[in-house]
């Protein structure tokens, strides 16, 4: 599978790939997404604060991404 994000991603920059991640975050205990500050922290860094895994937060945006777009990388291509 594709990874579109990594956990060095800034939240603005994050925010500004596709609203359904939001969701995401907000269901993980992130609700400070809306915060100014928040917007200059990097993936890791707000999940750090919040007591999140942030390798888990990223494993599942990226999971949300690849059904969100549709898109096929080389691993799905060869399981077909």
């Amino acid at each position: 599978m594709a990874n579109y994000v990594n956990k060095n991603i800034i939240i603005s920059d994050l925010l500004q790939i596709d609203e359904g991640i939001v969701p995401i975050l907000l269901g993980s205990g992130m609700h400070c997404i809306g915060c100014p500050s928040s917007w200059g922290e990097t993936l890791e860094e707000a999940a750090y604060v919040h007591g999140i895994n942030a390798d888990e937060l990223v494993d599942d945006i990226n999971d949300y991404l690849h059904s969100a777009l549709g898109v096929e990388d080389e691993t799905d291509k060869a399981q077909a």
